[in-house]
């Protein structure tokens, strides 16, 4: 970060103040108001933060306009294509790319810790076998730090390390047995011979009655969900792991604060809803019945799945996620099957119609990747902790980077107050 030699000039009731501004490695310059209150009396208003920067970082960076997408300066379409999520994971977590020697040691770590404690098991018995598998996760995640005593020292670099490879390691496992739990099924516990996604798909699939045959599309494919997913900047589950961080809870505390937040329909749960969506049209005949309802500004419908509050054109991770839901279709000969013939002809139509694409609204990740949850045979009511999954190492690295932050204070936002001014309460009697 670099000071310019311009300052930003502010006046306000009669007072003037000067801000420094600063420049990052890219993207636009920042005004430093951190004394505004000092010198004007006065705070900002920006609900959603959509002009506020609260922090420094060097992990992720977005220009929605470009449809541009890096991890640590890395463009995510070369990361999705010529590397795998462990790489990526160390990637985000270290600030560089791993060499074999440092490739080989990350995975033997992560893999030592991809068991839960046994006795976290049993959580999972307090729950309805109805329940949400958000709801789990928050609250299994949470209960990590009850387990796991010695990874809890926030100033200890080496306690940050093994909590944060605990994570990566056992959201697999933790998601996966919220599945066979809410199914009936008995809890498989991991096989470290696999890859991170196999072995996700082997704890979710198989029968211990049987042997279990991986398919290197799949897995393929649901690795670079998990990449595309990894990390997006300071949205909003992001900066509550921030947040919460702030105050020096532990991080297994501030992943299920994370979690939690992703849950919302607006943030993680989008892919959800997009799957909601299909199955609420029902056919391909209804398809022009509902893109009409989609343009009329009198209706409620929305097609979900369709444009980014981010990209401003489109969105850099759906053309990598277009291309693994059709290799997954293929290899799984999906392609006749009624709700994907529905997603192709609504993702046709979106591609070619003049509404669509004068406002930008083209398919996002989140379109084509419940289509390929949904042919993996992933319910759609945990695709957001798939999200999750994927999500944690992002979160994890924020977290650690925000903990070495020395200009990092605990978040304390402020307010435009609206309530009633001071007053007296009066006498009983006279109310």
């Amino acid at each position: 970060m670099t000071q310019k030699t311009a300052t930003a000039t502010m006046s306000f009731n009669g007072k003037t103040a000067e801000f420094p501004v600063y420049s990052g490695s890219i993207g636009p310059d920042v005004i430093d108001i951190t004394k505004l209150y000092a010198q004007t009396g006065a705070f900002t208003y920006d609900p959603g933060f959509m002009s506020t920067a609260a922090c420094k970082s060097s992990i992720t960076y977005i220009d929605g306009d470009k449809g541009e997408l890096l991890y640590r300066g890395y463009p995510i379409e070369q990361l999705a294509q010529q590397c795998d999520f462990m790489e990526v994971c160390y990637l985000l977590k270290n600030g560089e790319l791993p060499n074999k020697a440092q490739y080989d040691d990350w995975n033997s770590r992560v893999r030592k810790h991809t068991m839960v404690h046994d006795q976290l098991t049993k959580f999972y018995s307090g729950f309805r076998r109805d329940a949400h598998p958000m709801a789990v996760l928050v609250g299994v995640v949470g209960g990590l730090s009850a387990f796991y005593h010695d990874s809890l020292d926030i100033t200890n670099p080496e306690h940050r390390m093994v909590a944060a490879i605990r994570l990566i390691a056992k959201m697999p496992t933790i998601v996966a047995m919220a599945y066979r739990y809410n199914s009936g099924l008995p809890f498989m516990y991991p096989r470290n011979d696999y890859d991170y996604a196999t072995n996700f798909l082997y704890m979710m699939f198989a029968n211990p009655c049987e042997e279990f045959k991986p398919n290197p599309v799949l897995s393929r494919a649901l690795d670079r969900i998990l990449i595309l997913h990894a990390d997006h900047e300071q949205n909003a589950s992001t900066s509550t792991v921030r947040l919460s961080g702030s105050s020096g809870a532990n991080p297994f505390a501030c992943i299920a604060a994370g979690i939690a937040c992703l849950w919302g329909p607006a943030h993680g749960g989008a892919n959800e809803a997009c799957l909601q969506m299909l199955e609420e049209i029902g056919d391909v005949s209804r398809v022009g019945e509902y893109i009409k309802r989609a343009k009329d500004k009198n209706d409620s419908f929305k097609l979900m799945g369709f444009g980014h509050r981010v990209y401003k054109n489109f969105d850099p991770r759906a053309k990598l996620m277009r291309e693994t839901c059709h290799e997954v279709l293929n290899e799984l000969g999906l392609h006749n099957d009624p709700l994907f013939k529905l997603a192709i002809e609504l993702e046709r139509i979106a591609l070619e119609d003049e509404y669509f694409i004068e406002k930008k609204l083209y398919p996002n990740v989140d379109f084509y990747s419940g289509i390929v949850q949904r042919a993996l045979g992933i319910p759609t009511k945990l695709f957001t902790g798939i999200f999750a999954m994927a999500r944690t190492i992002g979160w994890i690295a924020q977290w650690h980077e925000m903990i070495g932050d020395p200009e990092q204070k605990i978040g304390r936002p402020r307010q435009l107050y609206l309530g009633a001014a001071n007053r007296n309460v009066p006498d009983m009697k006279a109310r």
